[in-house]
C-alpha cells in the first residue's frame, strides 16, 4: 500500500497575500467547491478573527458539503497574559464552525521577545493554553511553527519546546513552516531529522519560496517522513509567493509513488491551475512546470522529429496525465516534422516529402524574416496553412479603413473614431463607430459590419494584445510586431501582424502613391507632390502636361479648396478630384458649388479611385 501525503491549501489565505491577489466571498466558495472536488485533504478558508469578509465565508460554508476536504479555519494563539476562553480570536474560530483549528504560533526566540514583546515562558503557554482549549471542541487542531527552521538555527531547544508544548498539549499536527523562505533543501533535512528524534506527531511542511526552493524543499521534507504537504495552487503567495501544489501534487504521485490526491483527479489540474489565474486575475505562467502552456511545447526541428518516434526523448511524463497537451511550435527552427504536425493538428493532411509542405515551409521562414512570429499565433499559421493549400476560404475582405484619435478637451479622454468598409458574401459595408482607443474602436466597427452576416462573433472577445518594435533603432518609424490572443468562451486563440506602424493611416504620402499606381496602370502620367508649392510651381511650368489633378482635403499649407483656386488660376482646364476623410452634406455641397468634377472619401480602395477620376474625366471643365 502507497503512503498517503494529506494535501494542505491555502490559497484562500496566504494566497492572497500575493501582490495583486485578492478573492471575493464567492470567489472563495467556486474555489473551495473545485479544490474539494480535486481531492485535497484540507482547505484553509481563512482567519475569521481577523475580517468580516472571512467569517461571512465561513458561515456560508455551513450550508455547503464538502466531498473529500475539511474546512480549516487560521488563527494566532492566544494573547499573552489572557485566557484562551476570554480571547476574541479563539471565539470568532469557534463561530466559524470549520472542523479543523489551524493554530499559528512563534518558535524563533528573537521573534518572542522582540514582536510579542512576552516572555520566552508565557509564549509556551499560550501554544498550550491555545491548542488545549481548542482540541475538545475541534475536530483537528494544527500547530503552525512560524518561522520554525531560521528559530532552530538561533536557538535550537527553544525552538523544540514550542514543538514539545504543541504536542503535550494535544496538536493533531506538527508543521514546520520556513517563513522567510531562505533555507536551502540539505539544511532542512537535516534540521527535520533532528526534530523527528525529540516529538512522535505527524509533521507537515510548510515554506516559502524566497529561495526559489519551496517546491524541492516540500520534496525533501516527505522523503524524510513528512506526512502533510502546505502550500497554494500556482505558487501564490507573499512576496515569492508560497511552495506551488501544482508542481508538488504531480511530483509526490507521478516521481515519488506516493498517493495525495486520487491520480485520476490528475487529468484536472491543469483546468484548476487556470481556474485559480482566472478568479485571481492574473495571466496564467506560460512555463509553468506540468501545466503550462510552454511545458510540453516543442521548437527545433530535431525535436519535434524526435517526439514524433519516441515522446519520451523529450518530454518526462504524458502531458495529458495532468491534463496538458503537446505542443508543436512553428518558428525558423522549424522543420518538415513540425509543419506535419501542425498540419495534423488542424485535420490537413500533408505528406513529408510533397512540395506542400516545402512551400509553406519557406513561406513561414520568409514571414518570419520579416518579423512575423507564429509560436504564439497558431490561428495565424493555420491560415498560412490554409492560403498555401489553395483551401482559404475568405470570410470578408477589407477594402479599407480609417482610425482617429482625436483630443477635443483636455480636461476629458481622446475620443478615438473607426471607419470600416469591407465586402461581405458581395455586399459592401461601410460602418463607423467609437472606442476606447483605436483598437478597441476598429474592434466596434468591424463588429457592426460583420455580426449581421456571422451571428457568432458575438461570443468572440479581445483577450489580450501585445505589441513589440522589431527594430528600436527607428524609434517611431520602426516596424511593429502585434500579437493578439481572442476567445470565445470556449477556446483561445492567437493571431499575428507586423506593419511599419500600430495602425496604418492614410497620410498624404499614401495617397499620392495610391494615385501613382492606379492612375499610371490606366495610361496616365502621374506627378505625385506632398506639398502645395511643389505642385504649383509644376502647373506654372508652361510645358508641363496637365489635365487632372487629385488632392486631399487636408493640405500640409492650404486647405484643399484654396490650393484648387490656385490651381485653376494657373490651369483652368483642369479636372479635379477630391479626397477626403470628411464626406459631411456641407462639404460635399461646397465642393459641388465650387466646380469640383469629383470626390472620393476616405478609406477608400483602387477601385473607388478609378470610379472618382473616370467620373472627373467625363465632366465638363469648369467655365
Amino acid at each position: 500500500m502507497r503512503r498517503l501525503i494529506k494535501i494542505y491549501d491555502t490559497t484562500l489565505r496566504d494566497g492572497t497575500q500575493g501582490e495583486g491577489v485578492s478573492f471575493s466571498m464567492e470567489d472563495k466558495v467556486r474555489l473551495t467547491t473545485r479544490l474539494d472536488a480535486l481531492g485535497v485533504h484540507y482547505i484553509e478558508g481563512g482567519w475569521p478573527g481577523s475580517n468580516p469578509k472571512d467569517l461571512r465565508f465561513f458561515r456560508r460554508m455551513r450550508d455547503m458539503t464538502l466531498k473529500h476536504a475539511k474546512l480549516a479555519a487560521f488563527s494566532m494563539t492566544r494573547r499573552a497574559d489572557a485566557t484562551a476562553e476570554s480571547d476574541a480570536n479563539m471565539q470568532a474560530l469557534l463561530d466559524a464552525g470549520a472542523p479543523v483549528a489551524t493554530i499559528v504560533g512563534k518558535s524563533w526566540d528573537f521573534h518572542v521577545t522582540h514582536a510579542l514583546s512576552t516572555t520566552l515562558d508565557e509564549n509556551l503557554k499560550m501554544i498550550a493554553d491555545t491548542i488545549a482549549f481548542l482540541r475538545p471542541r475541534m475536530e483537528e487542531v494544527m500547530f503552525d511553527a512560524e518561522h520554525f527552521f531560521d528559530g532552530f538555527r538561533r536557538n535550537r531547544e527553544y525552538a523544540l519546546a514550542t514543538l514539545q508544548s504543541a504536542e503535550a498539549a494535544g496538536a493533531h499536527w506538527l508543521v514546520l513552516c520556513d517563513t522567510n523562505g531562505g533555507t536551502l533543501p540539505p539544511d532542512l533535512v537535516a534540521v527535520l531529522q533532528v526534530v523527528m528524534k525529540h516529538v512522535k506527531t505527524p509533521l507537515g511542511i510548510h515554506v516559502h519560496n524566497d529561495a526559489e526552493c519551496a517546491v524541492a524543499n516540500s520534496l525533501a521534507a516527505v522523503a524524510e517522513g513528512v506526512g502533510q504537504v502546505q502550500g497554494t495552487m500556482n505558487g501564490y503567495g507573499e512576496r515569492c509567493g508560497n511552495a506551488n501544489l501544482v508542481s508538488i501534487i504531480p511530483n509526490l504521485v507521478l516521481k515519488m509513488g506516493l498517493d495525495c490526491i486520487p491520480e485520476p483527479n490528475l487529468r484536472e489540474l491543469r483546468d484548476v491551475s487556470r481556474f485559480v489565474s482566472e478568479l485571481a486575475n492574473r495571466t496564467p505562467w506560460g512555463a509553468q512546470p506540468y501545466v503550462g502552456d510552454s511545458a510540453f511545447a516543442h521548437k527545433g526541428g530535431m525535436h519535434v522529429s524526435a517526439v514524433l518516434k519516441h515522446p519520451e526523448t523529450y518530454e518526462h511524463i504524458d502531458p495529458e496525465a495532468v491534463g496538458n497537451h503537446r505542443r508543436v511550435l512553428v518558428s525558423e527552427l522549424a522543420g518538415k516534422a513540425n509543419i506535419l504536425w501542425k498540419a495534423r493538428e488542424y485535420g490537413i493532411d500533408l505528406d513529408r516529402d510533397t512540395p506542400d509542405s516545402r512551400r509553406i515551409l519557406a513561406e513561414l521562414k520568409a514571414l518570419e524574416d520579416q518579423g512575423f512570429q507564429f509560436e504564439g499565433a497558431e490561428a495565424s499559421f493555420e491560415l498560412l496553412m490554409e492560403r498555401a493549400l489553395g483551401r482559404h476560404k475568405p470570410y470578408f475582405e477589407l477594402d479599407a479603413y480609417r482610425v482617429i484619435v482625436e483630443e477635443q478637451n483636455r480636461d476629458a479622454e481622446p475620443v478615438a473614431e473607426a471607419t470600416v468598409r469591407v465586402r461581405v458574401k458581395g455586399i459592401l459595408e461601410h460602418t463607423a463607430a467609437s472606442g476606447n482607443g483605436p483598437v478597441n474602436a476598429l474592434d466596434h466597427a468591424l463588429r457592426k459590419a460583420l455580426e449581421e452576416f456571422y451571428p457568432s462573433l458575438q461570443a468572440m472577445r479581445l483577450l489580450d494584445y501585445k505589441v513589440r518594435i522589431l527594430d528600436e533603432s527607428k524609434g517611431t518609424a520602426a516596424k511593429t510586431r502585434v500579437l493578439i490572443t481572442s476567445g470565445d468562451g470556449e477556446e483561445t486563440w492567437g493571431t499575428v501582424g507586423v506593419a511599419d506602424n500600430i495602425i496604418e493611416a492614410d497620410d498624404e504620402l499614401a495617397v499620392v502613391k495610391m494615385c501613382e499606381k492606379v492612375l499610371g496602370a490606366q495610361g496616365h502620367t502621374v506627378h505625385g507632390f506632398t506639398t502645395t508649392r511643389e505642385a504649383l510651381a509644376h502647373l506654372a511650368d508652361g510645358a508641363a502636361a496637365a489635365d487632372l489633378l487629385v488632392v486631399d482635403y487636408l493640405m500640409p499649407e492650404l486647405n484643399g479648396f484654396e490650393f484648387i483656386q490656385e490651381a485653376w488660376s494657373l490651369r483652368p482646364t483642369l479636372r479635379v478630384v477630391m479626397i477626403t476623410a470628411h464626406g459631411t452634406r456641407e462639404l460635399l455641397g461646397e465642393a459641388s458649388q465650387a466646380g469640383i468634377h469629383g470626390m472620393v472619401l476616405k478609406p477608400f480602395t483602387p477601385s473607388d479611385l478609378t470610379r472618382g477620376v473616370q467620373a472627373a474625366m467625363e465632366r465638363s471643365s469648369p467655365a
